[in-house]
């Protein structure tokens, strides 16, 4: 899916609720002018933003950034998922696995993060699900919670969105982490 129809998405369910920029905007602490761009297709936004905007138009987050039918199998050979939405100036990109449902509180993806000499994110991310990762290639730091952890190829953590968190990476090669994004109901 391309940025613009992943804007095109998220514009026509905002309407159909008949919701303004601006209350979205507010409920999701972003500003009107960053929606407003994210639903023309002029800016990639940052995952923690799309699940913020998801929450808020009460849409899992696989349902804004693919375009698939509901199905009980969901298989996706590997040349046909798109590879990378995102850019270096988040920090990292990412690869939507499957979209099981629009009522799976699941998200799988594999997120790269850009390598250190392309990296210029340094603002922490925080959005409503908790998150599983594991790291496939390469490492990086994980920065939780005002804490700096040193993850390599194998290692796992569980945390929650919630607290202030960033993939930092640690060399010029990059990382790339499977992550799992949980919907929790409380």
């Amino acid at each position: 899916m391309t940025l613009s129809q992943m804007g095109i998405k998220i514009k026509q369910l905002r309407l159909r609720q008949q919701r303004t920029q601006q209350q979205i905007a507010d409920a999701c602490n972003i500003s009107k002018s960053l929606l407003s761009k994210i639903e023309t297709g002029q800016t990639s936004s940052a995952i923690a933003t799309l699940s913020k905007i998801s929450k808020e138009l009460e849409v899992p987050l696989s349902w804004l950034l693919e375009d698939t039918p509901e199905q009980d199998l969901v298989l996706q050979k590997k040349a046909k998922r798109e590879s990378r939405v995102g850019d270096v100036h988040m920090g990292y990109s990412y690869e939507l696995l499957a979209n099981k449902s629009k009522y799976s509180g699941v998200e799988p993806t594999i997120v790269h993060v850009t390598p250190k000499n392309l990296n210029v994110r340094e603002e922490t991310y925080t959005h409503s699900h908790d998150e599983f990762i594991y790291v496939l290639n390469g490492s990086m730091e994980l920065f939780y919670d005002n804490k700096l952890y040193l993850m390599d190829k194998g290692d796992t953590a569980y945390f929650k969105g919630t607290k202030p968190h960033l993939f930092i990476p640690i060399d010029d090669e990059g990382a790339e982490v499977l992550t799992l994004f949980i919907e929790i109901n409380e």
